[in-house]
């Protein structure tokens, strides 16, 4: 698992919803073989790890009980595990992780950041397992509310480095935390090209940065058509495909794609081309604390909230199309 943080590659993650009601692909895989077949494509199609998901958390979305998500998830989870594949179970409750992570799963992707469960950090800490914290408000049915900044890059980070502090505070190992920016969760289309353009203000955390634009309406309303349609979700592969790129060029340590392939495909080219960076990204890829160095190790150099005023918080620039308008979490 340490291995799997400190990768010296980019991560791919690919997204397999075992839901009615996702934004892209909500009902495909609710059958189990057809779900479990799903994950075993994406796997042969590159992704390193398959991101299990049994709650919809696109805009508006109801929740369901932690039984009706247990029952949809565990099942293909300990199929794919089974089967040896690499499994990240999608959820922000305590029960349902550690139910997964009993049956094989080997990271914690929480939309919440920790914050919808406060029994997370324990189940995570006991665990020993890579947990993503996510940049988040609240939850699906009223995020659109809460998507108000002054400086979006900076109160990201700000909040992350406080999911940070927290999750150390609990025991959880600084070389098991990854951070999500959480494009669409409580963010305009706006917020999230600024992420995207500053991205390596996140990465300056110093923690991995997993990245997730795939598929998301921001993209359908960049590709709309002249009568201002936005791009069906079918029709966001090429865009999804650039921002994953981007993204790791940017200094992102794995991406959260639908697509492996397309995806993996230009990640190979990209490294073939000698893995370059964008201008802006700072020094090497980031990884997380060594196993050799404990957790108060990094904590001598200051807090993550500390550690933030490192970096500035600076405009960054975004598109002239599309850049209002609310995007939902799109999952």
């Amino acid at each position: 698992m340490t291995d799997l943080v400190r990768a010296e590659t980019p991560v791919v993650m690919g997204v397999l919803n075992v839901t009615p009601d996702s934004f892209s692909d909500g009902g495909r895989y609710a059958d189990l073989d057809a779900a479990v077949a799903h994950g075993v494509r994406l796997r042969s199609d590159g992704a390193d790890l398959i991101d299990v998901g049994g709650e919809s958390t696109r805009p508006g979305a109801d929740r369901v009980d932690a039984e009706t998500e247990t029952a949809r998830v565990l099942p293909v989870v300990r199929e794919l595990s089974a089967a040896g594949i690499r499994v990240s179970i999608d959820t922000s409750r305590a029960r349902v992780a550690e139910a997964v992570l009993a049956a094989g799963a080997y990271v914690v992707n929480d939309v919440s950041g920790g914050l919808a469960d406060p029994d997370m950090a324990r189940v995570v800490r006991d665990a020993g397992c890579p947990w993503v914290l996510m940049h988040w408000r609240g939850h699906s049915r009223g995020m659109r509310e809460l998507a108000t900044y002054t400086d979006v890059v900076a109160e990201v980070r700000d909040e992350l480095s406080r999911r940070v502090d927290a999750a150390l505070a609990a025991g959880v190992a600084a070389d098991r935390i990854i951070v999500d920016p959480g494009l669409g969760f409580a963010k305009t289309a706006a917020h999230n090209w600024a992420l995207s353009a500053r991205l390596p203000e996140l990465v300056d955390l110093g923690f991995p940065v997993l990245f997730g634009a795939s598929r998301k309406s921001y993209l359908g309303r960049l590709l709309a058509d002249p009568a201002g349609e936005p791009r069906p979700t079918a029709g966001r592969e090429a865009a999804t495909v650039a921002t994953s790129v981007l993204a790791v060029a940017a200094g992102a340590w794995g991406v959260r794609v639908h697509d492996v392939r397309g995806t993996a495909d230009a990640l190979a080219v990209w490294r073939a081309t000698g893995s370059p960076r964008l201008a802006g990204a700072t020094g090497a890829r980031r990884t997380s604390t060594s196993p050799a160095e404990p957790a108060t190790g990094r904590q001598q150099a200051g807090t993550a909230t500390g550690r933030r005023q490192a970096g500035t918080a600076t405009g960054g620039t975004r598109p002239a199309q599309a850049a209002t308008g609310t995007s939902g979490g799109d999952r």
